[in-house]
C-alpha cells in the first residue's frame, strides 16, 4: 500500500446489530492495528450485557480502547471522548498508518470526524450536585436554569438529553460564563485522513437480528444487570434502550411480556435513528456487512 501524507482513521459505523464489531476486528487484523470504540455506553465497566460489548474472545483478538474505561458514577461527554480519543489515536498512529474506530454513537464519532470544543475542567462535586438535582427535581428545573444563564445554547440543545444539560450547566457554574461561549463553530483540520465505512442490510433482516440480540441479552442476564445498576437508573447512560424498558417493568408500569415487546420495538426504532443520523454524511461509503473484499479494495484505492 502507498503511504498517504496523513495517517488514516477508518471509521466503521451503522445501526445496532448490523455487524460493526466483527468487520472492525477483521480489518484490524488485516492491517495489524488496534480499535477505538466510539460507543457512548461501552465506556462504562458496569454495563456489559445491555450494551452488547465485544466478547472476551473478540477483545483478545485485537486490542480495543475505550471499553470498560470508566465507571458508571462518572459522566463522560462526547467532547471529553473526542479529546481523549484523539490523543490515543495519535499514539497509535505512531506505530501504524491505520487506526480503526467503530461505533454507532453519532455525537462521539462526530467528535473524531470534526474535532471537539476545548472545555474548561470542572470540579467533580459540581457534576455530582447536578446529578443529584436531576434525580431529585427532574430536568425541568435544570432547563430553566440553562434558559436563564445561556439562552443561546438552550435554543439548540436537545432538551430531553439530561447528560447534555448537565454538561452545559457544570461549565456555567464552574466558570460563570455561558457554555455557548466555549463552543467553536469553525471547521478544524484534523491530524488524520478519514475513511468512513457504513454498514447496512435489508431492513427485515436487520430487525430480525435486533430481535434475536434482545433475546440473547435477556437470556444472558439483562434483568440482573439492570437490577444491580438500579441505584444509577437516573444516569443518562441508563435512560436508554435496553435499560429503560427493564426499569419500567421493575416499577410495575407493565408486565414482563410488554417489557420485551418495548425492548425490541425501541431497539428497532433506535436503529432507524442511527441510520438517519449517518445518512446525513455524504462521504460515508455504504456496504453490506459481508462485503469485506469490496471494503478492503476501497481502503487500498484511497491510498493510491
Amino acid at each position: 500500500m502507498t503511504k498517504s501524507s496523513k495517517p488514516i482513521l477508518i471509521s466503521i459505523v451503522g445501526p445496532t446489530a448490523v455487524g460493526k464489531t466483527a468487520l472492525a476486528i477483521k480489518l484490524a487484523q488485516w492491517l495489524s492495528t488496534e480499535i477505538v470504540s466510539a460507543d457512548s455506553r461501552q465506556f462504562y465497566k458496569e454495563m456489559s450485557i445491555g450494551t452488547a460489548k465485544p466478547s472476551s474472545e473478540e477483545l483478545k483478538a485485537v486490542p480495543h480502547h475505550f471499553i470498560d474505561s470508566h465507571s458508571i458514577d462518572t459522566l463522560y461527554s462526547a467532547g471529553e471522548f473526542g479529546r481523549d480519543a484523539t490523543k490515543k489515536i495519535a499514539e497509535l498512529h505512531e506505530k501504524n498508518q491505520f487506526v480503526i474506530a467503530v461505533g454507532g454513537s453519532g455525537l462521539y464519532l462526530k467528535a473524531l470526524w470534526e474535532g471537539f470544543d476545548e472545555m474548561p475542567s470542572v470540579k467533580p462535586e459540581i457534576r455530582k450536585t447536578l446529578n443529584e438535582e436531576l434525580s431529585r427535581d427532574g430536568l425541568v428545573r435544570l432547563l430553566s436554569e440553562l434558559k436563564e444563564k445561556d439562552p443561546e445554547y438552550f435554543d439548540i440543545v436537545d432538551q430531553n438529553n439530561g447528560q447534555r444539560i448537565i454538561r452545559a450547566l457544570e461549565v456555567i457554574r464552574e466558570t460563570g460564563k455561558p457554555f455557548s461561549s466555549f463552543r467553536i463553530k469553525e471547521e478544524r483540520e484534523l491530524p488524520y485522513q478519514n475513511i468512513k465505512i457504513g454498514l447496512n442490510m435489508d431492513r427485515e433482516v436487520l430487525f430480525s437480528r435486533i430481535n434475536e440480540r434482545m433475546d440473547v441479552m435477556l437470556d444472558n442476564g439483562l434483568l440482573k444487570e439492570a437490577e444491580e445498576l438500579h441505584v444509577y437508573r437516573n444516569h443518562n447512560a441508563l435512560q436508554t434502550v435496553g435499560y429503560s424498558e427493564i426499569y419500567g417493568f421493575m416499577s410495575e408500569e407493565y408486565d414482563f411480556e410488554e417489557a420485551v415487546r418495548l425492548l425490541k420495538r425501541n431497539s428497532r426504532r433506535y436503529a432507524k435513528r442511527q441510520l438517519t443520523w449517518f445518512k446525513k454524511y455524504d462521504d460515508i461509503h455504504w456496504f453490506e456487512p459481508d462485503d469485506e473484499e469490496q471494503i478492503k479494495n476501497l481502503i487500498k484505492k484511497t491510498l493510491l
